[in-house]
């Protein structure tokens, strides 16, 4: 049973490696694609489940006892994490044969695309510090070769601000981890977790904590370290842009959230309150971003900066409902944008333009289109019933139980906000005549439809289905607030 650990990574790694060998034959990769990430979806659905009934799934690498060797462990927070990843998969899978990639499809982009995955599941499910840099490493390298797919002069310039930018905080990340084994003696999280109590240097380890924020912080563009982030994720084609808003960004808020509730919570007025003061400053220019484009790709690509704001709060206000709220938020969150960024590539695509100046009146041509926006838009807000209100709900509750009034205030001011940035592209772009748009050339959106409504349908019933998933993300923030039950199921102790 433990051998199930290694199947995320193992599957999107192995299908990547045959799709190598078809790459010149692309209705073959097409399909290939489509039935490999289907596989994953529903292994991934039968490894939480293992999780949500009988508990975390360790695997001692080569048999190397903990914590001296490889370690995977799959908790119910690493394995929904994993479930959501592969869901989002799916739905590119199904969508990539309509997205215009064109002649890119033949540059490797499904393996690429498998690579991706590859690295954001091992850095799910990695017990080891040391190995969530290498399985970084690992997507970032995948996501390098996707965000220049088709060698447009526009994605070379922003691809290279992207690259420096990561590989800063990559060196950044392993100087840490070499400073944290000097003080601890090894890189295994949960013999990390047992020995910071013990050692006698609170001060060395406290700023090692705050530059491991720091690089994490960069990879989930927090303010304000967010700046490479809005341009990079538009340029590439609406496929991978949805891959990196879904998936990238949230590798950076996991590293977040398991080593700050594992490991470093021996200084919590000073790392979480700090926590709270950025997430609120991320929400504020995170939106302001939003809303001072007509970009209607940018609009999108900055509103994942406040959403990564809203689940660094609760990590910072440290209770089981705001953990609850951050858990339940970064779930949806990472559906919902998926959604999104393929949403705004099929509206940029019919009406030939990202501007929303340009636009106007394609309700009366794509009505379907239009309502489906209008719903994405009261998910992110946060509106009920849909799933965004669930997570700022429990996220407001926690607040208000340790009387964080003012992220809170900023917190439901963001989310009016948001509101408004979204519904934007809706008033602007769909409403008014029918003729609004002289020159409209009427394109078919044939296959590009099914896979938003896909992702939204899930949106949808995490936010009415609450009663039934609430239970989950409640048990992952109480095994979250008890880092011994992590370190007990690793070291056997």
């Amino acid at each position: 049973m433990s051998n199930l650990a290694v199947l995320p990574i193992i599957l999107p790694l192995a299908s990547a490696i045959i799709l190598i060998f078809f790459n010149s034959n692309v209705k073959v990769s097409r399909f290939l694609t489509k039935i490999f990430t289907l596989i994953g979806v529903i292994v991934a659905g039968y490894i939480t489940s293992e999780t949500l009934f009988n508990g975390s799934i360790i695997l001692e690498t080569g048999s190397w006892v903990a914590p001296f060797g490889i370690i995977l462990v799959v908790d119910t927070l690493s394995a929904v994490l994993v479930l959501t990843t592969n869901i989002i998969a799916v739905a590119c899978a199904f969508y990539a044969p309509y997205s215009n990639l064109g002649e890119k499809e033949n540059y490797y982009f499904y393996p690429f695309f498998f690579f991706l995955i590859t690295g954001v599941s091992g850095a799910f499910v990695t017990g080891d510090l040391f190995n969530l840099f290498v399985f970084f490493e690992v997507l970032l390298m995948a996501s390098y070769a996707l965000i220049v797919l088709g060698g447009d002069k526009v994605q070379f310039r922003e691809s290279l601000k992207y690259l420096l930018i990561n590989l800063f905080s990559s060196m950044l990340f392993v100087t840490a981890v070499a400073f944290l084994y000097g003080v601890v003696g090894t890189v295994n999280m949960a013999q990390i977790a047992e020995r910071i109590s013990e050692v006698d240097q609170q001060g060395i380890l406290t700023t090692i904590a705050f530059l491991l924020f720091f690089v994490f912080g960069t990879k989930a563009a927090l303010f304000p370290l967010y700046y490479w982030l809005p341009n990079s994720y538009i340029v590439p084609n609406p496929i991978i842009s949805a891959l990196f808003g879904a998936l990238l960004t949230k590798v950076g808020v996991y590293s977040i959230i398991r080593v700050f509730t594992l490991m470093f919570v021996h200084r919590l007025e000073l790392t979480h309150e700090f926590f709270i003061w950025i997430a609120g400053l991320s929400m504020i220019f995170g939106v302001i971003g939003a809303l001072s484009t007509n970009n209607i790709k940018l609009i999108v690509a900055y509103n994942i900066i406040p959403a990564i704001g809203y689940m660094i709060m609760g990590i910072g206000i440290f209770n089981q409902e705001a953990l609850n709220g951050s858990i339940y938020y970064l779930i949806q969150d990472m559906i919902v944008k998926a959604a999104l960024f393929l949403l705004v590539g099929i509206i940029a695509y019919v009406a030939g333009t990202s501007d929303l100046r340009k636009m106007g009146g394609l309700i009366h041509h794509y009505p379907l289109l239009g309502w489906l926006l209008f719903i994405s838009a009261f998910v992110l807000a946060g509106i009920p019933p849909f799933s965004g209100f669930i997570g700022k709900l429990l996220l407001l509750d926690g607040a208000f139980q340790t009387d964080r009034i003012i992220i809170s205030i900023i917190a439901l001011g963001t989310s009016l906000l948001i509101l408004y940035s979204i519904i934007k592209i809706f008033i602007r772009g769909f409403w008014g005549e029918k003729d609004t748009m002289k020159n409209l050339d009427i394109k078919s959106t044939k296959g590009m439809i099914g896979p938003v409504v896909f992702l939204l349908l899930f949106t949808v019933i995490l936010g009415v289905g609450a009663e039934y998933f609430y239970p989950i993300s409640n048990s992952i923030a109480e095994y979250l607030l008890d880092p011994q039950v992590y370190i007990d199921s690793v070291l056997k102790e």
